[in-house]
């Protein structure tokens, strides 16, 4: 397929998105199947065009003055692909499966409007709603805290430290373009393009052999902050896949009880084989059944619970950059109780001296540091362990993160503009 006919097909799935209100993963997905005759390289270009449309919905919308599917996609061209109006034209020149050429109005639009008057919900693409809740986290900075969260993320590999080292697994993805991740000790980074398609990691051997994982490096941060240590008695309470299961395992260096379970079976799923080709044989998955408590032996005895809070998922617009458009307050006000519930359940299960690490992929206050501000009202006997005292387990990349990321009574928050990674938020709650 030409450029121009990737564009086509891309204003085409916009279209379709908004009329059939469908996830754009789907729509995607079924248009692959329905236009066999395009290549994987055309697929990735049309994925790459469409994702990037629903990061600069609202901008792309304001710069072109118009809210059409065409409109938001040559807005985007200006905005985030940075095109300018003579190469936006090239592409839109009328010829066959190539889009029709730009009107007088659009060309206007391309070479003189600007986001400098735009509010700061379009300036920044997200939902008007949360204004407000962005303007307590960030201040001033939300615009640009916002559209950071609307690049396109890298590809970050946690190294698995029960079967390798990261510096000698860097040579063998070198050829996918790997580098060390800026602050996690044991991770990597593939940066990627605007039409590049995620590299095929999982038919990587080492991947096959279980010495890396796919992780994001905040969440890898957010696991190594809990201080797991080989010995100890572990919950990860809300596992789902098991992502920080792994990085827990192997910072336990496979000693120790390492509980894994969620409140939805159904996540757990992937855990078992990924548990497996880790090669994590101190783990004990608890699914559960009916109404029946899971953890009912344990009380007052864990050294650690881990919490992978439910979450809005604010943190994650960048790789799931639709999703912030479909959300709507009632979610928030569903995953509070959510929270609340996991929090309180996580407190009867702590010993004295244990902790509770309470993380979620969200950057709004009432999922964060004011959560955390209730649990302690709530149970009087933990206390906060400050953030600083928390960084040791970067070695030299401390003092650095701690300049980057924001820091809080509560805990660390780490976001895409500030430390490269998701939206994070971690707290570490002492029981004395």
């Amino acid at each position: 397929m030409t450029p121009a006919a990737r564009l086509s097909a891309a204003i085409e799935l916009i279209g379709t998105i908004d009329a059939e209100r469908v996830p754009a993963a789907k729509a995607l997905k079924e248009w692959g199947t329905a236009h066999r005759y395009a290549g994987s390289g055309d697929r990735a270009a049309i994925a790459g065009l469409v994702w990037d449309v629903l990061r600069r919905r609202a901008s792309s919308a304001w710069i072109m003055d118009d809210d059409t599917p065409r409109a938001r996609v040559l807005g985007m061209l200006k905005l985030e692909r940075g095109m300018a109006v003579d190469a936006i034209a090239a592409l839109c020149d009328g010829s066959r499966f190539a889009p029709e050429p730009l009107a007088d109005k659009e060309r206007a639009a391309l070479v003189a409007r600007s986001l400098g008057d735009a509010p700061a919900p379009i300036a920044g693409d997200y939902p008007d709603w949360l204004d407000g809740y962005l303007a307590e986290t960030f201040g001033e900075d939300r615009v640009a805290e916002a559209t950071a969260m609307a690049s396109r993320a890298p590809l970050d590999l946690r190294v698995n430290t029960l079967k390798a080292k990261r510096e000698n697994i860097l040579p063998r993805v070198a050829h996918l373009g790997a580098t060390e991740t800026p602050w996690s000790p044991i991770g990597l980074r593939i940066g990627l393009g605007a039409d590049a398609r995620n590299p095929g990691i999982h038919a990587e051997e080492d991947f096959i052999k279980g010495a890396v994982e796919v992780q994001d490096e905040g969440s890898q941060l957010a696991a190594l902050f809990s201080a797991a240590k080989p010995g100890e008695q572990v919950i990860d309470l809300c596992a789902g896949a098991g992502g920080k299961t792994l990085a827990l395992a192997a910072m336990m260096q496979g000693k120790g009880r390492l509980i894994a379970t969620d409140y939805d079976k159904r996540q757990l799923v992937p855990i078992h084989e990924r548990l497996s080709r880790a090669g994590v044989h101190n783990a004990e998955v608890r699914t559960p059944k009916g109404d029946s408590d899971t953890l009912s032996d344990i009380r007052a005895s864990a050294d650690l619970v881990l919490i992978d809070a439910p979450c809005t998922g604010t943190g994650t617009w960048r790789r799931n950059p639709d999703a912030k458009w479909r959300m709507r307050p009632g979610a928030l006000e569903v995953r509070l109780k959510d929270q609340i519930e996991v929090l309180n359940r996580a407190a009867a299960l702590i010993k004295p001296g244990g902790r509770i690490v309470y993380i979620t992929c969200s950057v709004l206050p009432p999922e964060n540091g004011e959560q955390v501000r209730g649990f302690l009202r709530r149970h009087g006997g933990f206390t906060v362990v400050a953030p600083s005292q928390t960084a040791g387990v970067l070695w030299d990349k401390a003092e650095g993160f701690a300049a980057a990321a924001r820091q809080s009574a509560e805990g660390w928050l780490m976001t895409p503009r500030r430390t490269g990674t998701d939206g994070f938020f971690v707290s570490v709650l002492k029981k004395q």
